[in-house]
């Protein structure tokens, strides 16, 4: 992606949050040398902020997703069993824009439907292997009454609608019917490491720095 089509799409994410009332933390409008700064030494360290990711295939309008991570704890406590063990994200989807079939290892998650038009999502179980059961339904928590999913069944959640999905379960997503608003509640997680995708592909965009960067990508605390 380039570094200016990253700007932009910041700059609409952030106006379409805020048209459902919502406010973000005063780091997300922090400058990228604030962001390097001492200060801001926990909140990399956490992977709070901005996230935009085309999965570096360079179709962001088709596939593709924006998240801000608002809060997320210390994956070392999970080992503990106490303290911060929760995170919490807002994701922006696109009118039909594919955020493509993934499982999770350690995180569960809901995903909520905060606002704007419908998302659908694709869900599978995992066979033994860990791999895409596509024969046999699986049942899930919707706003927490069980759901059972046929295979090739979509799952529509209208806003205020959610669905809890566990580590095994793989899904993909996409807006309907307008671009999406998406609260996500979750275990505490490692986009480093904590995504299994169905294609070999990567987490995080491959940017090119045609521009200079207006604020800082979670991806860029990796760099």
């Amino acid at each position: 992606m380039k570094r200016s089509d990253i700007n932009a799409i910041k700059a609409e994410a952030e106006a379409f949050i805020k048209s459902f009332g919502a406010v973000l933390p005063p780091f997300a409008n922090w400058s990228p040398d604030q962001m390097r700064s001492d200060q801001a030494a926990g909140i990399r360290d956490r992977g709070l902020g901005w996230d935009i990711t085309d999965y570096a295939q360079g179709r962001f309008d088709a596939l593709g997703l924006f998240l801000f991570t608002l809060r997320n704890g210390d994956v070392g406590d999970l080992n503990k069993g106490r303290g911060m063990l929760y995170a919490e994200k807002l994701l922006v989807s696109r009118d039909k824009q594919l955020s493509p079939m993934h499982r999770h290892i350690v995180k569960a998650e809901d995903i909520i439907n905060r606002g704007g038009g419908d998302l659908v999502m694709e869900i599978y179980a995992s066979d033994p292997q860990g791999g895409i059961d596509r024969d046999t339904p699986v049942t899930v928590p919707s706003d927490n009454c069980p759901v059972t999913i046929k295979p090739g069944e979509l799952l529509r959640l209208k806003p205020g609608q959610s669905v809890t999905l566990m580590p095994s379960i793989w899904h993909a997503f996409w807006a309907e019917q307008g671009d999406c608003l998406i609260g996500e509640v979750s275990t505490v997680n490692d986009d480093r490491t904590d995504n299994v995708f169905e294609q070999p592909i990567p987490r995080f965009a491959t940017i090119e720095e045609d521009a200079e960067p207006d604020f800082l990508l979670v991806a860029d605390y990796y760099a």
